[in-house]
């Protein structure tokens, strides 16, 4: 007798609900994408106990003939691929026909729906077994219940999560897939409570501020990039906002959630150096492609995808994220203590308020702020108010304390600074609660806010430099140190705060790994050669990439049994740690996999920056601090040090003046 049987429909159910339903998460995110494919434009997503006593997802889409009723329910039962060709150029979210099904085998299943036209129809189903089908009222849309999941698999439920788990979880994918449409309304309740709720105005900063909060929204940029086969756009976290796992990298590929590691390495590689080892950015990715180009379907949950250009995708993003930073001033404002904000009426001294016949047009802008100031408090029937008054008297008050014409011009820097912040910050939208008056937000004002700390002028006037890129940051006077590690500098905007050993790591990083790329026969010879002794499989390994080392400056030839000897090495090597710096970066090979030298050579200039760079409790004179920072602006990213942490912090004059309560 034979041993191969056909299991039952039944059996066959469960354990396709084994790869498609493995939680409560499951079943939400394959409703809510089987209701984005009806083309809905409202869904509500009702919770209970985490998914696991109830789930309801109410939705306004196109609905469910009569008659197709019972049969989506069948296994491999679709609507949205008719034969092979449709397989290769899927635009639905859901296409096997094996969701509902799964769902039904291993739960209890309510389906009303509608198309609208003439009645509906109600379906209920238990454990796969349909018990009751029946008309139902005629409105547009679907209303599919599941109650009791996994009541039949007790050892599937043995294996849930607490329940802060498994909400986390659906939370965690009604986030995907409200950013991945963020043109459909989404609303998430569990227990009664509102934890998400989307405009559907196809703003995804709206829906990345009611999922992160509107602080992260200010702090992000909008990228773009796009080549023949793909485009790609999005939103990503400047340096300074980091999270401690990638999951917080969102890629979207056609309007479909995946997880790719590629293209998540493609992202962290265009922020580089910018981020602290172990740090991680919030980033939402959404990439158009031809469908042709992308096989959605190698994994149960559609969560992974095949690319058919994944190298070339990889290094468009790498550059779009890239080039946009270069764009963008990414020295951190310091955080000033929160004050209350002032109200609306509070409005800044401005020369709106000089009256035609007050100053002439060439007169200075100084003395004209000055006459400004005394008009507007001296004139009895000035519109300005108690608070503007207390303001400029303060100003004018400080004119008259400071004795010389530079402290003159600083105060009054100061305090059209102070204005200009003031006239920024009043009336910000303050952040929403998840889920609430989202339409409110200003997002184009909050992302743009972030530029009030980066409003620096390119400045290029170092002599010692023949060649003078324009820097991105301004010019720096030193003032003094702390603890012979932390250089204070300052300029009209306000004060710097400078890591001093991240500062000279950047500068030597930069050297050494434009050194490195043009390795040249300026070669200095050792008096005594070196001689190094290895095991089988590390001569081996080295001997296979001679060339490779010789591309970062390192000659090694073979001198007897697993030996090799190094005769000369580059003269721009660390001066007096050119051994160490030699064994270091024989290290780094054997315990590559495979030598990528890209990456050998990235490695290679961290490591090099790191020798000899100042060390914390270091005292400079004034002359080396000033050097230092000239040298630093030169650099092309003297934001962070090669290992993602921040060279130098801003505090604006607005934000000192906040802390010493001069203004409030």
């Amino acid at each position: 007798m034979g041993k191969i049987i056909q299991l039952d429909e039944v059996l066959s159910n469960k354990i396709a609900a084994g790869e498609v339903v493995e939680r409560p998460a499951s079943v939400v995110k394959e409703l809510v994408e089987n209701a984005i494919d009806a083309g809905s434009t409202m869904i509500e997503v009702e919770v209970e106990e985490a998914g696991l006593k109830k789930i309801r997802v109410i939705d306004n889409g196109s609905g469910i003939e009569p008659e197709d009723v019972p049969l989506a329910f069948e296994r491999h039962a679709t609507s949205k691929i008719k034969d092979e060709k449709d397989l290769f150029r899927i635009k639905s979210l859901g296409f096997r026909g094996e969701a509902l099904p799964s769902i039904a085998s291993v739960a209890k299943v309510e389906l009303v729906t509608s198309t609208g036209s003439g009645p509906g129809s109600r379906l209920v189903v238990e454990g796969g077994t349909k018990l009751l089908f029946e008309p139902a009222p005629s409105r547009k849309g679907t209303d599919f219940t599941v109650t009791d999941l996994f009541f039949n698999t007790p050892a599937r439920l043995k294996y849930m999560k607490t329940i802060h788990t498994e909400l986390g979880n659906i939370t965690d994918v009604m986030n995907r897939l409200a950013l991945s449409h963020p043109e459909v309304a989404m609303k998430l309740i569990h227990n009664g409570r509102t934890l998400l709720q989307t405009t559907g105005n196809g703003d995804s900063r709206q829906v990345l501020a009611g999922i992160y909060g509107l602080n992260i929204v200010k702090k992000m940029i909008p990228i773009h990039g796009e080549s023949l086969d793909f485009q790609v756009d999005g939103y990503i976290t400047l340096p300074e906002v980091t999270r401690a796992s990638r999951n917080y990298i969102s890629i979207m590929v056609n309007g479909r959630f995946i997880k790719n590691y590629p293209i998540s390495n493609a992202v962290i590689a265009g922020y580089h150096t910018l981020l602290p080892i172990g740090r991680f950015p919030i980033v939402y990715l959404n990439i158009t492609m031809d469908p042709i180009l992308v096989d959605v379907n190698v994994h149960p949950a559609k969560l992974e995808v095949r690319l058919s250009k994944e190298k070339e995708l990889s290094e468009l993003i790498t550059e779009t994220i890239k080039q946009s930073f270069k764009k963008e001033t990414l020295i951190p404002a310091g955080q000033a203590p929160k004050q209350e904000k002032l109200k609306s009426e509070q409005i800044s001294l401005s020369l709106d308020h000089l009256p035609e016949n007050l100053g002439q047009q060439d007169e200075p802008f100084d003395q004209k702020r000055e006459k400004v100031a005394r008009s507007n408090i001296d004139n009895g029937h000035s519109t300005l108010t108690k608070e503007e008054r207390t303001v400029a008297g303060l100003f004018l008050q400080s004119l008259k304390e400071h004795e010389s014409v530079n402290e003159i011009k600083e105060s009054e820097e100061s305090f059209h600074q102070t204005n200009h912040n003031q006239e920024e910050n009043f009336d910000k939208v303050t952040e929403n609660s998840i889920g609430e008056n989202l339409n409110g937000i200003d997002l184009d004002e909050a992302t743009n806010e972030k530029k009030a700390h980066d409003d620096h002028e390119p400045f290029d006037n170092n002599p010692d430099f023949t060649k003078q890129p324009v820097s991105r940051i301004p010019v720096l006077y030193p003032i003094g140190q702390m603890h012979g590690t932390y250089i204070f500098a300052e300029n009209e905007k306000g004060l710097y705060i400078i890591d001093q050993h991240a500062a000279q790591e950047r500068i030597k990083y930069e050297y050494f790994k434009e050194k490195i790329g043009e390795v040249s026969n300026d070669l200095q010879e050792l008096l005594i050669p070196l001689t190094l002794q290895f095991s089988n499989d590390e001569f081996i390994k080295l001997e296979e990439n001679l060339e490779e080392l010789k591309k970062v400056g390192l000659f090694l030839e073979p001198f007897g049994t697993n030996t090799f000897i190094i005769r000369n090495h580059p003269q721009w090597f660390p001066r007096g740690e050119e051994e160490e710096t030699i064994q270091e970066i024989i290290e780094q090979v054997l315990t590559m996999k495979k030598v990528d030298i890209k990456k050998l050579r990235e490695e290679t200039a961290i490591m090099m920056s790191c020798k000899g760079s100042i060390k914390a409790n270091h005292r400079l004179r004034h002359d080396e601090i000033q050097q230092l920072l000239d040298t630093l602006r030169m650099t092309s990213d003297p934001f962070t040090c090669p290992h993602g942490r921040p060279i130098i912090i801003h505090f604006s004059t607005y934000e000192m003046e906040k802390m010493f309560k001069r203004v409030m």
